[in-house]
């Protein structure tokens, strides 16, 4: 594994956690870094980005402040998606992760070819979201 891949995911997170980046601006480093796509696990607070030839960097998340809801909320995870990508006054992205487990999201699957984001819930239910633009 390149070290560099490695960073440019530890830079790419540590920015959404800290609100020094957008998701666009995240999607287009990650992207240019080589990455296809990540996963983020709220329950065990584990971000995955994974690279197009199997490998992938595993990194340790912040947690949510409580466990994921077991009832998976559509409309709330809609509107939490809504709130960041208008940036929202008060937004922040540790915020979205709490209020998207609040409402059941157990995590989320980003699809760079894909061009969208699949959320999930405890049950297995799924919310897809596609970037703006791409549907």
């Amino acid at each position: 594994m390149n070290p560099n891949w490695k960073e440019v995911a530890r830079t790419c997170l540590e920015a959404a956690e800290s609100g020094a980046m957008t998701f666009p601006e995240i999607v287009a480093a990650l992207m240019e870094g080589g990455f296809d796509g990540y996963a983020v696990d709220l329950r065990r607070a584990v971000a995955a980005y994974y690279l197009p030839h199997g490998e992938a960097v595993e990194l340790a998340a912040s947690p949510t402040p409580e466990p994921v809801a077991k009832a998976f909320d559509v409309a709330v995870v809609r509107e939490a998606i809504r709130e960041a990508q208008t940036f929202a006054p008060g937004y922040s992205y540790k915020g979205f992760c709490a209020k998207v487990a609040a409402a059941g999201c157990a995590g989320y699957v980003v699809s760079f070819p894909g061009r969208r984001v699949l959320y999930y819930g405890r049950s297995a239910e799924t919310h897809t979201e596609f970037f703006p633009g791409a549907d």
